[in-house]
């Protein structure tokens, strides 16, 4: 939101005062308070009549510092909150007649008393400041209140993050508000706000409001990044680390780590599509033909008319077209396939459980005490009010009934609209419940599903979300359309989504609204099967790839055999996910932050920290991209190529430029039929450039995210010395580009195509390859 009218003007009606000086000081053991004047203090009458900033400092963990600024502190306290870590860690204070100072881990506050300035600083290093006239209470036109923030963009400074937006990667220029909206993937609404961004500078904002946050980035103020709330106070988080990787890290200790997805659930989802016509046979008849067509399947997906029309959601299976749920079910899932359907949170008029809800209390009301009810998208439909424990239960007795059918998962849709003229059961702020109804929403099905299916086994298929939505995988991208552009927003979607702390993401293969062509669908097809979770779903017709050419179920094949080899290697960077908060699908910044020209990139990304994905996005199966310093070899055809330029090629369908890092040592299993298997038996490990003193290591761990062995590397001149903790179970390796070998002291050796390929003994847990 703007207050000014250019640099020197305010907007009509917008009184913007700013603290003057720093007045008192309290200082505590773990935060210090200051209370600084909107009005230059030059005798105690000046202290008459004026407002007072109010601005504690504290630290829920190392190298964060919180800033909570009050102009009336009495109307704080109104809810729902974020759910935030606050482990309270040791800090240094410093309170002198000039400044006050508070430390964190590396991470420092200045704040200057005579004019009021805070600095904050990593070491020595400043990464941002608010000057004087950055931090303000402004009064409105109509005597409304709003809180706001500056901080200085430097020159050269990128954001990224405020949760999935298809507007350009780098935010610079962008006004975003933080509101949850049904917009579409072409437009400048987002499904996941998220009020965290993050700076190439290293550092990370994370602003601790539901509501609506205003984020005027480089745009009101050219050279600061500003955010305002209405309201009487402002609370956000500077977030430091040694890294983008650690800043997410640190971020997602605050607002949690994602949980671990199922193996299976990396493996290719189906969907009947949403306005089709189905039933049994249609469904067999589509999982069969995959079954046919050698194109492993993994998931299969009930759209919304599982259920019978105008009685969304009465998470009844509609017996016109599915006569035998529980018999198709059971027929589907012996055919090795897990089951999700569709659902949401609103209950239509006609629904059975209408009245039911409403003779509990069960769905979101008016003030007047009458359930608020509208025609958009289902006819009288009303929205459940998850602030109701009682409410809560109801609605996951519905979902545990087709839990114990043999449903497996949930697409937890909707979730956006949600309106602010209502009355909530726990009294929560309708403003603030908004965006945060995602997050109530996606957390009672996801619980459930943790009870229901056990650790490692819930996973959701969500399309809104918020800060901390993350614990609660994995999400996708919305209603794309059926083109190159819209697969390229997608994508741009996607990573400002994992630079805001979610660790998966996912699309709809093809596009959603209308119908690709084959051209399309085959190049999207690769993009989707090396992404983290992968769903061919459409809008108005079946997404099967023999609808498209034969060619397409070639590609489809290829990809998602290749993906379910890759295994190892995602569900261990999955794994790291879970610990760290690195995402498993990262922009190319994420892991080379000291390369500016990946400050830029937005067509291109890393699937975990080895491999390059550049997506095709034109007819031409042109292919523009950008290598990283080093030697890079292309996963495929093993080509290998210097990096620290970018490359400009002709792909065909069956290819995209697909490369592996220098010094990775690459994790794929035996198996390409299904992604959930035991990735420790006979397994192979691939070897890239390796350097002279270069250390390396690979784990794997099974299908349970526990780890079951591990192999290094470390090259010396002519001398490669591996070290094995893989228990036994029998492995290869493969060393590309590695020169001659004169001896191996385990096991034997042979040269192929792929390169050097070892099968040590078992046994051994340390050999020596001699060049």
């Amino acid at each position: 939101m703007k207050f000014t009218n250019g640099f020197w003007l305010n907007r009509e009606g917008y009184d913007i005062h700013h603290p003057k000086s720093v007045r008192d000081v309290k200082v505590s053991d773990n935060d210090v308070t200051l209370y600084a004047p909107c009005k230059e203090i030059e005798h105690r009458g000046d202290t008459l009549n004026i407002p007072l900033i109010t601005i504690r400092l504290s630290s829920p963990e190392k190298d964060t510092i919180r800033v909570q600024a009050y102009h009336h502190k009495g109307t704080s306290g109104r809810k729902p909150d974020f759910q935030v870590e606050d482990l309270s860690p040791d800090v240094e204070i410093l309170n002198n007649d000039k400044e006050v100072v508070m430390k964190s881990g590396q991470l420092r506050v200045k704040i200057l008393k005579e004019q009021f300035e805070m600095r904050f600083y990593d070491g020595d290093k400043e990464l941002t400041h608010s000057n004087q006239k950055g931090l303000a209470w402004i009064k409105g036109p109509q005597n409304e209140s709003y809180m706001r923030s500056q901080l200085n963009l430097g020159v050269g400074e990128n954001l990224y993050g405020l949760g999935e937006r298809f507007t350009p990667f780098i935010k610079n220029g962008q006004v975003v508000d933080t509101w949850n909206k049904d917009g579409g993937t072409s437009s400048e609404q987002s499904y996941k706000n998220v009020p965290f961004y993050m700076s190439n500078k290293g550092y990370g904002v994370f602003v601790n409001h539901p509501e609506n946050v205003s984020f005027e980035i480089g745009s009101e103020a050219v050279s600061k990044s500003q955010f305002s709330v209405r309201g009487e106070e402002l609370d956000y988080y500077i977030v430091n680390g040694s890294s983008p990787k650690q800043v997410l890290s640190n971020y997602t200790n605050l607002t949690g780590k994602p949980e671990l997805p199922p193996a299976w659930s990396f493996g290719l989802w189906l969907t009947t599509s949403f306005t089709t016509d189905y039933d049994e046979e249609t469904v067999t008849h589509f999982v069969d033909g995959m079954a046919e067509r050698d194109i492993p399947l993994s998931v299969f997906h009930f759209d919304c008319f599982w259920m019978k029309e105008f009685e969304w959601s009465n998470f009844e299976w509609d017996r016109d077209s599915f006569p035998d749920p529980e018999g198709m079910l059971r027929r589907l899932k012996e055919k090795g396939l897990k089951i999700c359907v569709w659902i949401n949170p609103y209950i239509s008029q006609k629904s059975k459980l209408f009245d039911e809800a409403v003779k509990h209390g069960y769905l979101i009301k008016r003030s007047n005490g009458d359930v608020w009810q509208w025609d958009m998208w289902q006819a009288g439909m009303g929205i459940v009010d998850f602030t109701n424990p009682d409410a809560c239960s109801w609605f996951s007795g519905k979902l545990k009934s087709l839990l114990d059918m043999g449903v497996d998962s949930f697409k937890t849709d909707f979730g956006e609209r949600i309106p602010t003229d209502v009355v909530y059961f726990d009294e929560s702020d309708p403003e603030r419940m908004h965006n945060y109804y995602a997050y109530t929403y996606n957390q009672v099905v996801f619980n459930l599903l943790k009870e229901q299916r056990g650790t490692n086994e819930a996973v959701l298929f969500a399309r809104s979300s918020t800060a901390g939505g993350q614990k609660f995988p994995v999400h996708w991208g919305g209603d794309c359309d059926a083109t190159y552009d819209s697969m390229a927003e997608s994508l741009r979607g996607g990573l400002s989504l994992t630079m805001s702390g979610f660790g998966y993401w996912s699309h709809d293969i093809g596009g959603f609204e209308n119908t690709a062509t084959a051209d399309l669908f085959k190049r999207w097809t690769a993009f989707g099967l090396m992404s983290s979770h992968s769903r061919l779903h459409g809008r108005a017709s079946y997404r099967v790839p023999w609808h498209y050419d034969e060619e397409s179920v070639e590609v489809t094949r290829h990809f998602a055999r290749l993906k379910n080899r890759l295994m190892p290697y995602l569900y261990n960077a999955s794994i790291e996910n879970h610990s760290s908060g690195v995402p498993v699908m990262r922009p190319m910044i994420l892991e080379f932050p000291e390369d500016y020209s990946c400050h830029v990139l937005d067509r291109q990304y890393m699937l975990g920290d080895s491999i390059l994905v550049a997506p095709i996005f034109n007819e031409q199966g042109l292919a523009s991209y950008y290598l990283p310093k080093g030697r890079w070899t292309h996963l495929l055809s093993g080509k290998v190529v210097s990096g620290g330029k970018w490359k400009e090629e002709q792909y065909d369908y069956m290819s995209l430029p697909l490369y592996v890092r220098e010094g990775s040592i690459l994790a794929l299993g035996s198996i390409s039929d299904f992604p959930d298997y035991e990735y420790e038996k006979n397994i192979r490990f691939y070897a890239y450039e390796f350097m002279n003193g270069k250390k390396s290591k690979a784990t794997v761990s099974n299908k349970n995210g526990e780890v079951a062995g591990s192999l290094s590397f470390q090259k010396t001149d002519n001398k490669i010395r591996v070290k094995s903790d893989m228990n036994g179970n029998d492995y290869s390796l493969v060393l590309y580009n590695i020169g001659s070998v004169s001896s191996v002291s385990s096991g034997n050796w042979r040269i192929t195509e792929e390169g050097v390929e070892i099968e040590p003994n078992p046994s051994d847990n340390e050999f020596q390859i001699v060049l």
